[in-house]
């Protein structure tokens, strides 16, 4: 869920996926690059470029150094509270904080959601998370669900992954998802629900899946999607805690589970990831120009995170030890890549500080302010200068997405966020 989460990169890959052919995006050259990037402030967390991915690199490595018992730098927590614009919302990033939001800013419901979820995690900012909240409810869409840049160019209607991400959000605020509804009278459940293939979905190892958006009228299973929807479906958020229960992942349920509910809707969610990740022990995404999946670190890693909140450890333990052995190139020097592992290894009981070799937890403070009170020695780590923090382009994953017919494929590999890695 990283960069490939980011506003930016999910609204562009949206609007491409529904009427670009994978082979003309293959010869797409990337927008042009800013004349001089932003300066990185203190408090930001990473040396990315963070135009595409501040706000929600900078939530997920508080949200992880919070779920493991790290108290972040306070400076850390005033950059990103200070991000906030008045009306409650989150852009992706804002170099400019003295200059107040307008028409020109990228508002963000992705990043929006992230901080809600760190700052209502960290406590204390009651004020910002309600008014980041309201603003969120303020830009429900008719449907129920939300869309990752509401009102903005790159508005493309509502989506999966932004609606699982909001709800998720909502429900780590306290509010109850059921309840918020639009001003259709559509609960954010309703907005939700419509992108799962379910019982009529062919082919048959699809069903319980989620799609981003229709491509072309149909809906196409995205793992990035899925996850999401899978803890939205539970009311959960990225921080899992830990189940007592142990189970294996089951396939949808047909035709019962054709019901609206969202709770059978996230295990049948949970039950299309845990076969997807049977086949190589990872998930897979295509790039642009190429006919052959590659490894996606950071879906699998929202899958495992998926999964234990589900109660289904023992279904991520494959994909977990997969991501022990091959998650380091992924995830070096980026906070929200190393968030996210620190994330999966606490919702699955592992230990984050011996992942695969890794402290993970040393890794995320090193790569910004140091805590407050904690040894910020790393071993695995180092910098991510003059990439985005998935150490891809942010091109590169908008096309990825989109020629692979499935939205972003990858905190966008590099699920979110999408920083992603």
């Amino acid at each position: 869920m990283i960069v490939r989460r980011s506003a930016a990169a999910l609204a562009a890959s949206a609007v491409l996926c529904v009427g670009a052919a994978p082979a003309a995006l293959a010869d797409t050259a990337p927008p042009a690059s800013p004349s001089a990037p932003p300066v990185i402030p203190s408090g930001l967390y990473g040396t990315a470029d963070p135009t595409y991915d501040g706000v929600w690199r900078q939530s997920f490595a508080l949200l992880a150094q919070d779920t493991v018992g790290v108290r972040p730098a306070a400076q850390a927590v005033d950059w990103l509270t200070g991000q906030q614009c008045a009306d409650g919302s989150f852009p992706s990033f804002r170099a400019d904080t003295a200059k107040a939001c307008d028409a020109s800013t990228y508002i963000d419901s992705n990043a929006t959601a992230a901080a809600v979820q760190a700052l209502a995690a960290l406590g204390g900012h009651d004020e910002t998370v309600k008014k980041a909240v309201g603003w969120l409810k303020s830009v429900q869409n008719e449907d129920g669900g939300w869309s990752s840049n509401p009102g903005g160019a790159m508005d493309s209607g509502t989506d999966a992954n932004s609606t699982g991400i909001v709800i998720s959000a909502l429900a780590a605020a306290g509010e109850k998802p059921a309840e918020v509804r639009s001003k259709a009278g559509k609960s954010a459940y309703e907005g939700l629900l419509p992108f799962r293939l379910g019982c009529s979905a062919e082919p048959a190892a699809d069903r319980g899946a989620f799609a981003f958006q229709p491509v072309n009228g149909k809906l196409v299973a995205n793992a990035d999607a899925t996850a999401a929807a899978t803890l939205a479906g539970l009311g959960k958020g990225s921080a899992v805690v830990p189940s007592t229960s142990d189970t294996p992942a089951a396939a949808l349920v047909c035709p019962a589970a054709d019901a609206a509910d969202p709770v059978a809707a996230a295990q049948g969610a949970a039950g299309y990831l845990a076969e997807a990740l049977k086949k190589d022990g990872h998930l897979t995404a295509l790039t642009p120009g190429s006919d052959q999946p590659t490894p996606d670190t950071g879906n699998t890693a929202d899958a495992v995170i998926a999964l234990a909140a589900a109660g289904h450890k023992q279904s991520a333990a494959g994909a977990l030890e997969w991501l022990k052995t091959h998650s380091a190139q992924w995830s070096k020097g980026s906070p929200a890549a190393l968030g996210t592992l620190v994330l999966a290894a606490h919702a699955t009981g592992t230990d984050p500080k011996s992942f695969g070799g890794t402290d993970l937890v040393a890794a995320l403070n090193a790569t910004g302010p140091a805590p407050q009170g904690a040894d910020t020695s790393a071993t695995t780590v180092d910098g991510e200068k003059d990439r985005p923090s998935g150490g891809q382009s942010v091109w590169w994953i908008i096309g990825a997405g989109a020629a692979a017919g499935v939205g972003i494929g990858i905190l966008l590999s590099g699920r979110r966020k999408k920083s992603r890695r």
